[in-house]
């Protein structure tokens, strides 16, 4: 159907990259120009060798998961013709061990909150529906065991 292109690109700082004393800092470029400082998360590798200013992939999967269901939230609440102002989410990504003791985001919590505009608005249950369609359909979401 469609490929996804990102370019990683690190390099090596440090004369003591084998003793494990290097910055892990890099750099995301994706197809249409936008490059993202990346590091790991120093929850994860301490500092200096991370960045906390810099987006860690655990961060990035998070926001991947919210906003694909965002963006499918808002085709089909369009398409219900509920009018949607404003979409804040404030998604949160819980690493855990499994039962390998392998390090995994084993839950993402969606938060939103929606503001409609309009004279058509969504009940509860229509707004839950929204949801649970928007979790079905959302490519990200169909792609991860979280």
């Amino acid at each position: 159907m469609s490929e996804h292109k990102a370019t990683i690109s690190w390099k090596r700082t440090s004369e003591e990259f084998l003793k494990g004393k290097y910055s892990r800092e890099h750099t995301w470029t994706f197809d249409g120009g936008a490059i993202v400082q990346a590091s790991p998360s120093p929850t994860v590798v301490p500092l200096p060798y991370s960045n906390p200013a810099y987006v860690d992939p655990e961060e990035a999967y998070v926001a991947s998961l919210s906003s694909c269901h965002m963006l499918t939230f808002l085709y089909l609440a369009g398409r219900q013709g509920f009018q949607v102002d404003s979409y804040d989410d404030e998604a949160v990504g819980l690493m855990t061990k499994n039962e390998r003791k392998v390090p995994w985001i084993s839950t993402v919590t969606l938060q939103p909150r929606i503001v409609y505009g309009g004279a058509k608005r969504p009940t509860s249950a229509e707004e839950e529906h929204l949801h649970h369609q928007s979790h079905e359909q959302c490519c990200i979401a169909n792609s991860v065991k979280s």
